[in-house]
């Protein structure tokens, strides 16, 4: 009895502490990508122009930056007249109605659709506002920035008592932004309250918003971040073979696998061994979750990592056409046969899907040797490029797709995809 319980508490004390550095790790890495995050932030693929009142156009249109959910249509642009929320916050299901303002200054409930709602920052997420504008009848949302951001102190009036921004907002998704189908941008306080202004004052203000990507030849780069067990993607990577043969070699996509740096987020300790328990290989080099949110059973996340390797050495061997046709077709045979808590990390699954994709399962796992291995704890230089990518890119949020170097808004779905590229 001794001997099982002091077993036993090793075994507990080892767990909490992997649970406890998981924890650290999360506030290690929201640290590392913040700063890439807002740099990121700042890449806009769209315009904004207002057309009437004249005396508010301009030339080149407003900075602004756009919304990290929603479908905006690429390609496309959207015209509408503006109506402001006033004091309504859109932060209630009632604002689609204006139930929710008794004050005179709103006007969403005389509002006929299509129409772009103005509206304040403040008071629930972005996504809760532009999913109860987009249930009024909004075809797209400005967000009228509240705050001064202290790098335009010259241009920007704050409002009585309060401090500039040292960064800017950024319009994330706040996890449920998954039925938003609407686009949405947000502009600076300086360039907001003119208009706001213009329409308290009753003048018909009517803004153009535009997308479009990169296209400086006829050929398109596109980025895929994504993981082994990012089931949001699954559909669409089972589904999207075919468009990429459609597309031939007038597309390039680049693969990249979402991990995280356990060195940056202390997951080796001083004698360079692994303290995140299973979730790391090469001594707590390279890292990623446990899928299955149980450290005893299932998946692990050094499998993920495995995983995660396996296909970057799949590209590397097949993918020189930027198509990878073996690539998509090992991943839709180890989703229909592998894809499960008990054969995911099994190599005689993996050697079938392999076999079925026409992959040499040999030649993958010398590849992931030649890069440096999983079990050593030297680096591994696939999985460190994927590690520079990623901060350099600042992604944070996944999957996500990039064309010509330009994230795509929306639902990791083929229909939005597909006319990004086009558009590319």
């Amino acid at each position: 009895y001794n001997i099982q319980h002091t077993t036993y508490n090793i075994q507990y004390n080892i767990k909490m502490t992997a649970r406890v550095n998981i924890v650290a790790a999360v506030g290690s890495l929201l640290s590392l990508t913040a700063l890439a995050t807002m740099a990121n932030a700042g890449k806009v693929s769209s315009s904004v122009k207002v057309h009437l009142p004249k005396e508010l156009s301009r030339t080149n249109g407003y900075d602004h930056r756009e919304a990290l959910f929603g479908i905006p249509p690429y390609g496309g642009s959207i015209q509408q007249n503006v109506v402001y929320a006033g004091d309504d916050l859109m932060c209630s299901s009632s604002s689609t109605t204006g139930a929710s303002s008794n004050s005179n200054t709103n006007f969403i409930s005389g509002a006929s659709s299509p129409f772009i709602l103005l509206v304040d920052r403040g008071g629930c997420t972005f996504v809760q506002k532009v999913r109860n504008a987009q249930h009024a009848g909004a075809a797209a949302v400005i967000i009228a920035d509240n705050a001064c951001q202290c790098k335009h102190d010259k241009v920007c009036t704050p409002e009585p008592n309060s401090l500039c921004e040292k960064h800017e907002p950024i319009m994330a998704d706040d996890g449920s932004g998954y039925d938003i189908t609407i686009p949405s941008v947000l502009l600076f306080k300086q360039d907001a309250d003119p208009i706001k202004e213009a329409l308290l004052k009753k003048h018909t203000v009517r803004i153009e918003l535009g997308w479009s990507l990169p296209n400086p030849d006829d050929h398109v780069d596109w980025d895929l971040w994504t993981s082994p067990t990012d089931y949001v993607s699954s559909t669409f990577k089972n589904e999207f073979r075919d468009a990429v043969l459609a597309l031939g070699e007038s597309a390039t996509l680049t693969p990249h696998m979402y991990i995280y740096d356990g060195i940056a987020a202390k997951c080796r300790n001083s004698e360079g061994k692994s303290e995140c328990f299973n979730l790391c290989t090469n001594e707590g080099r390279y890292c990623a979750a446990d899928p299955d949110n149980d450290l005893d059973y299932g998946i692990s996340g050094a499998d993920v990592v495995n995983e995660s390797v396996r296909r970057l050495c799949l590209w590397e061997l097949y993918g020189d056409d930027g198509v990878g046709i073996e690539w998509w077709n090992y991943i839709k045979a180890f989703n229909a046969n592998c894809d499960t808590s008990e054969l995911f990390m099994k190599d005689e699954c993996v050697k079938e899907a392999m076999e079925t994709a026409q992959v040499d399962f040999d030649a993958v796992e010398q590849c992931i040797f030649n890069h440096g291995g999983l079990e050593k704890p030297d680096k591994n230089d696939l999985l460190e490029t994927q590690l520079e990518d990623k901060e350099a890119n600042g992604i944070v949020i996944m999957p996500v797709v990039y064309v010509n170097g330009v994230a795509v808004r929306g639902q990791l779905e083929f229909a939005t995809i597909f006319k990004a590229i086009c558009s590319g």
